[in-house]
């Protein structure tokens, strides 16, 4: 993988591979009631990156974008993963058809593509996973963690320690889920 740390839950992708490579590190992490929020323009990797957690997970099932039909479950893994698309959503009323308040924090981890714009009607408790295009090189991509709430604080330092794991790093320590 040529993932690379550049710094406390900062990280940049090399390629398609690794982007998805590092949905397969955050698999090793997540638990039931996570909550990750993929933010980044069009293009940038949020499915890619979602591929290869639903991979980590366990499940053999093809991932594609859930654009058109908003939502997707891939329950052939370790826990399940509700992958949502609200890209297409313009108000927070509609997220009640998408179905994401009878997932949100439950059983599973649940993924939101394009979710920073309901942000604040969703919950308080989410790992935001930013992912943008490296201004010095388009081919690249950078990836931020930013968490919100305490078990998103623990998420994203599990997450900062696998790729510290992967990089040699003799301080890293196992999964936090209970």
């Amino acid at each position: 993988m040529a993932l690379s740390r550049i710094g406390v839950g900062r990280f940049v992708s090399e390629s398609v591979e690794d982007t998805m490579e590092f949905g397969r590190l955050m698999a090793g992490e997540v638990c039931d009631g996570d909550v990750l929020v993929l933010t980044g323009g069009l293009g940038v990797g949020k499915t890619h990156l979602t591929k290869g957690l639903s991979a980590g997970l366990g499940d053999t099932h093809p991932v594609t974008s859930p654009t058109f039909a908003l939502m997707a479950v891939h329950d052939g893994g370790r826990i399940p993963l509700f992958h949502f698309d609200l890209y297409r959503l313009e108000h927070a009323y509609e997220l009640e058809d998408t179905g994401v308040y009878d997932v949100l924090g439950y059983e599973g981890v649940c993924v939101l593509e394009w979710g920073e714009q309901f942000q604040d009607e969703l919950t308080d408790e989410f790992l935001s996973v930013v992912i943008q295009r490296d201004p010095e090189d388009e081919t690249r991509r950078l990836v931020s963690l930013e968490p919100h709430g305490v078990r998103a604080q623990e998420l994203a330092r599990d997450i900062d320690l696998a790729a510290a794991r992967i990089a040699g790093a003799p301080d890293a320590t196992g999964n936090g889920c209970n």
